[in-house]
């Protein structure tokens, strides 16, 4: 009887809110009776009770397609993520419950404590390749339904980047608001090219609202599968969104264009223009130049025995004035001192961030690993109780020190606050470890080179 009125409730609350008709609750109620009596239990029962709840693949694209068609893409979009939430697939009330906070110096800073620590690159190459099912990689869209990966409640939508098919689906845990990922239907590596550049413009020509981004395709510095062709996007206005142009320079054969370089601690060019064409030419040229670019003097290194090391990782917003697209530049070359990267997080930053520092923070947007919560919460204790770090909490001295002067100096209300600034702080730090150019008179020099005018 308990299983009956558990039936019931879910029927109700699949007919109210998963659209499941009339004529298919006894069927439904029969194949859930199943699942409970089958022995699953916790994250793959419910995986399993609302993957069976929710529409088929087939009707989720329909009604996707129907609601852009009569109400627009931000309807449409606001339904699938909304449909998503309610099947249980993107775990919203879990992500409201990671620590989020802004910093003074324009940063995001998230604690992301659902998901594990991402720290092995060789993982990314492969990319995360699974076994069982049809799927070649975690993101292959041959995952939707696909138990042993608990995606049976999964559900994507058709879209069309470069008159090719891709599809747009939502992260379970996603890092900002309505976080989701377009996904090359065809298993190709991670790649940039003047072709990369027209889908991220058709990304936004059909979804203004959002922003899409592509990581740098190497490793070290890019995604965490680089094994398929993916962008990033979502419906929020990230730190680097805000910033601001200070330096302005011209191309030559488009000098009306507005680009210039961006008031950020990375490397980045901004290109504002309603012009389509032009944004896409200023941007592959300034690709083209940056991956072929060295400068030992600057421990720039474009390729070697080892691969490719340059690479852009670019992301484009819509406005009422045109398209802006960022152009980050980014470097994943190694060194006997930096062998994690160059510009990388330095080894002083490890205990706060080790992983890659990917398209999401070097837009501004840093997911520290869960492990922080306590970690720091502890560092905070011995600060308040006046104690010196243990020895196992020796990677976390500097963090330490200048979270204990911060305090001290009379500015934060309490110790938390001068954690959160000392936060901020190394973020914005580990954001200049990854800019590929220190001073401005050398990205200057090599826009020179790449056909600017100063």
């Amino acid at each position: 009887m308990k299983d009956l009125k558990r039936i019931e409730d879910l029927i109700f609350y699949a007919e109210e809110e998963l659209e499941l008709e009339e004529r298919d609750q006894e069927y439904k109620a029969n194949r859930i009776l199943e699942i409970l009596e089958s022995g699953l239990e916790g994250a793959d029962l419910e995986d399993a009770i609302y993957g069976e709840l929710s529409l088929l693949p087939s009707d989720i694209d329909k009604r996707f397609s129907d609601i852009l068609n009569e109400s627009g893409s931000k309807a449409a979009t606001d339904w699938l993520y909304n449909y998503c939430v309610k099947n249980m697939y993107v775990k919203k009330a879990v992500l409201d419950k990671n620590p989020r906070f802004d910093t003074s110096n324009g940063l995001t800073i998230t604690i992301n404590k659902a998901k594990p620590e991402f720290r092995d690159p060789k993982k990314a190459v492969a990319g995360n390749s699974v076994d069982g099912g049809f799927a070649k990689c975690v993101i292959c869209r041959e995952n939707e339904g696909f138990g042993a990966r608990a995606k049976r409640n999964l559900r994507t939508v058709s879209i069309s980047l470069g008159s090719h098919p891709w599809f747009w689906q939502y992260s379970p845990y996603g890092y900002f608001h309505e976080h989701g990922i377009a996904v090359n239907c065809e298993h190709i590596p991670m790649h940039i090219d003047r072709q990369t550049l027209v889908n991220l413009l058709d990304f936004v020509d059909k979804f203004s609202h959002y922003f899409i981004g592509c990581n740098a395709p190497l490793p070290r510095i890019g995604g965490s599968v680089l094994a398929h062709d993916h962008y990033q996007g979502g419906g929020e206005i990230l730190p680097l969104h805000k910033a601001k142009i200070k330096t302005k320079i011209k191309s030559k054969k488009y000098p009306y264009i507005t680009v210039g370089i961006l008031d950020w601690p990375g490397t980045v060019i901004r290109i504002k223009s309603d012009k389509r064409n032009e944004i896409l030419d200023i941007a592959d040229e300034l690709r083209e130049a940056w991956v072929s670019y060295s400068n030992l003097q600057l421990g720039i290194i474009a390729e070697d025995k080892d691969g490719v090391h340059n690479a852009i990782s670019p992301t484009v917003i819509k406005t009422v004035n045109g398209y802006e697209m960022n152009v980050i530049l980014r470097s994943n070359i190694t060194s006997e001192k930096y062998p994690d990267g160059v510009f990388h997080a330095h080894p002083e930053y490890h205990s706060i961030k080790k992983e890659s520092i990917g398209l999401i923070e070097a837009q501004g947007l840093f997911i520290l690993p869960g492990r922080l919560e306590e970690e720091l919460a502890e560092v905070e204790k011995l600060i308040a109780a006046k104690k010196p770090l243990p020895p196992e909490y020796a990677a976390f001295k500097l963090v330490y020190d200048e979270t204990k002067t911060l305090f001290e100096s009379g500015k934060f209300r309490d110790i938390h606050s001068a954690m959160q600034e000392e936060l901020g702080s190394i973020c914005y730090r580990i954001l200049e470890n990854t800019a590929v150019f220190k001073k401005e008179n050398d990205l200057l020099e090599f826009l020179k080179g790449a056909g600017f005018e100063i």
